[in-house]
């Protein structure tokens, strides 16, 4: 995936928001307030960065070369994933999973209609 490919995927979920708080070479996404999706785009290499389980984020760093922690973030919680060296399908995946988690953990009132993991 490129970085146009996770922009259009994480704005493909509902609810799903787009800002730049912090200048215009990063975005991020969220999900009723709360960010699901960091993109810096004057990374080196492309990369995005995903809210994970800190045991998930722990056992996906052993297996991939493409997830590492996240440069600018809490590294237990946070992840980057190199696109260039993941499949396309385990990046949307991975995106998709810390949309759930932080979409899981809103007051209901503002839970949009979840699709199943």
């Amino acid at each position: 995936m490129n970085i146009e490919q996770v922009r259009a995927y994480a704005l493909s979920l509902p609810e799903a928001t787009e800002d730049m708080p912090y200048g215009p070479d990063w975005l991020i996404f969220r999900i009723g307030g709360k960010i699901f999706l960091h993109i810096w785009l004057e990374s080196p290499e492309p990369t995005c960065a995903v809210k994970l389980a800190p045991d998930r984020g722990a056992e996906l760093r052993e297996h991939y070369d493409g997830i590492r922690p996240a440069y600018h973030l809490n590294k237990t919680h946070w992840s980057d994933l190199y696109l260039e060296t993941l499949d396309d399908k385990l990046t949307e995946q991975l995106i998709r999973s810390s949309y759930l988690a932080v979409a899981g953990r809103l007051p209901k009132r503002l839970r949009p209609l979840l699709p199943e993991e």
